[in-house]
């Protein structure tokens, strides 16, 4: 694997954060909903966040 400049590096992080909130917050929004319909979307929602954090985090190392 090739090395990451600053500028990629800089990216890959924010978006790493943005990924991490996200999961954050629709986990927490699945935590609220009492409608099983849309508990299973944010739920879902949040674990393809959480996926997609683990596949950019995986580029660090």
């Amino acid at each position: 694997m090739t090395q990451l400049n600053e500028l990629e590096l800089q990216n890959l992080r924010h978006l790493i954060g943005t990924h991490e909130t996200a999961y954050q917050k629709l986990n927490a929004y699945a935590n609220q909903c009492t409608d099983p319909q849309i508990k299973a979307m944010f739920a879902k929602a949040a674990q393809d966040a959480l996926q997609s954090k683990q596949k950019l985090m995986s580029f660090l190392g």
